[in-house]
Order: C-alpha cells, then sequence, then structure tokens
C-alpha cells in the first residue's frame, strides 16, 4: 500500500530535509520513525527538498509499505517516535498513481522577515530579521516581473543540480503585518535557493539600495552574478504542497491565504521559456 503524510518540522536542528551521513536530517528521523511503526524498513519520498535551517508548515511525502496500518496509528505511532522539531499532521492511504513530487501541481512558500532595530529574544531561529525600514510597494511592484514563464538563471545557486532554469511562478504577494514583511510565493517548482534569491534582491529594493526597476535586470541577466545576498534560511517556510483535487490529500495550513486567493491549477500548460 501507499500511505502519504503531511509533515510539519522546524528546520533549526537539521541540515535540511535530504539524508546526509554524519549529520541529522528530516528524512532520516522521519524514516526512522515511520520504519518502527510499519516494523520495516521505509523510505520516504517528499514534495520538495528544503535547505539546513528552513522550516516547513506542511512538506508532503509518501513512502510503500506491506504493513497494514490505520490512519491514525501511522500519524500517533510515529509522532511517538519523532523529535519534537517534527510531526505528522496526517496520514492517509493514496491511490498508486500519486507521487508526493511529481502530482504536485504548485508549491507554496511562505518567507517571514522581522523588520525593526532589535533582534527577536523569541523568534531569532524562525525569522530573518532587516533592521533597515523596508518599503512593501516598492518590494510588491519589483517582484511583478518574476510572475509567469522565465529562466531564473540568476536566481539559483552555482550547486543547483536542475536540468533546467525555466520555472513558473503563479503569483507573489509582498505585505506588512505590524512589524513583520511577508513574502508569499506560489510556482510550479522551485530552483535550489530561488526563493531565497529573490526574497535577497526584494530586500535591496526595499531599503531603496536598488531601483525598482533591477530585478527585471537580474531577471534578464540570466547570471547569479548579477543577483544580490542569497536571503537567509530562517525566515523561510515551505507553506503547502498543491495536487490535483482526484487524489483528495487534506491540508492543514498554519499560514494566511494569499490576498488574492490560491487557485487550483489542473489543466494549466507548464510553459518552458
Amino acid at each position: 500500500m501507499k500511505v502519504a503524510l503531511g509533515v510539519e518540522y522546524n528546520g533549526r536542528e537539521f541540515s535540511g530535509w535530504q539524508t546526509q551521513p554524519g549529520r541529522p536530517s528530516v528524512q532520516e528521523s522521519l524514516e526512522r520513525a515511520v520504519s518502527l511503526v510499519a516494523n520495516e524498513e521505509v523510505a520516504v519520498v517528499c514534495a520538495g527538498r528544503t535547505d539546513a535551517g528552513v522550516h516547513a508548515g506542511e512538506q508532503v511525502v509518501h513512502f510503500e509499505t506491506s504493513a497494514q496500518r490505520e490512519d491514525h496509528a501511522w500519524r500517533m505511532g510515529s509522532n511517538c517516535r519523532l523529535p519534537g522539531s517534527i510531526r505528522i499532521l496526517w496520514a492517509r492511504r493514496v491511490p498508486d498513481e500519486f507521487h508526493a513530487r511529481y502530482s504536485a501541481i504548485a508549491r507554496y512558500y511562505h518567507y517571514v522577515i522581522l523588520n525593526r532595530s532589535t533582534r527577536s529574544a523569541y523568534f531569532n531561529d524562525l525569522v530573518t530579521w532587516c533592521y533597515k525600514p523596508l518599503d512593501v510597494q516598492r518590494m510588491s511592484e519589483a517582484s511583478r516581473c518574476l510572475i509567469g514563464d522565465h529562466d531564473f538563471t540568476s536566481f539559483r545557486a552555482k550547486s543547483c543540480q536542475s536540468r533546467s532554469p525555466c520555472r513558473r511562478l503563479y503569483q507573489i504577494a509582498v505585505r506588512k503585518d505590524d512589524d513583520r514583511v511577508l513574502v508569499d510565493v506560489v510556482g510550479n517548482a522551485f530552483l535550489h535557493h530561488m526563493i531565497r534569491n529573490i526574497v535577497g534582491v526584494l530586500m535591496e529594493i526595499g531599503t531603496g539600495k536598488k531601483a525598482i526597476a533591477w530585478s527585471k535586470e537580474v531577471l534578464m541577466a540570466r547570471d547569479r552574478k548579477a543577483g544580490g545576498i542569497t536571503a537567509a534560511p530562517e525566515g523561510l517556510y515551505l507553506a503547502g504542497i498543491y495536487y490535483p483535487e482526484i487524489f483528495a490529500i487534506p491540508r492543514h495550513p498554519i499560514f494566511d491565504i494569499l490576498p488574492s486567493g490560491i487557485k487550483r491549477f489542473e489543466g494549466q500548460k507548464d510553459e518552458r521559456c
């Protein structure tokens, strides 16, 4: 049988999602816990890998097993064996054709910037801090050129292993909530460090260091050297994965819906630039 899980985690204790020899990872912790419940070795496949220090409000994974367990047994049994920084939110049996990564039609990332003169004593590992005032209107205007199908070479890490630099962004929203600036991005998929590099460019524009048109200049350059800093991982959250409704994948988002609403993307052609 094939089982899907919705997983929440705080990434500050881990070297990232993927298992790495000698370093703690979310994948290793999850596979160990689920394998104990299944009483057999289990390998989990995720919807999208996250880097060291990056969090997830709702990662989606799947695994195959010969063990017969109720949905609540997978959730409760695994949670008892997981560290406190990882929790399974839901579990459900899915059809054989479901794949956590390849069945996904969109991914939603949420980035949190604490924009005040003093760091937070409570949330220092959960947000990125910027002491310079950020102009949300400038950041929002600068982000518009990134929506659509583009070559995002300027926003990918040098170590990115993706075969193509082309991705589709459905929506970017920049908004202010008290002393926080929130950046929400929805796309079909993302390159290594792509979100953090986008936020890095928007922050430089928000502080007035760069002109609004700079974001388009960076995009059109198709050269990572043309971009700005890579924003810190602490403020980044994988906030949700969207699948065709036929799979009936539940969602328990901890973040706000984008201002104009999250759309379903079934049937939209994935144009490659």
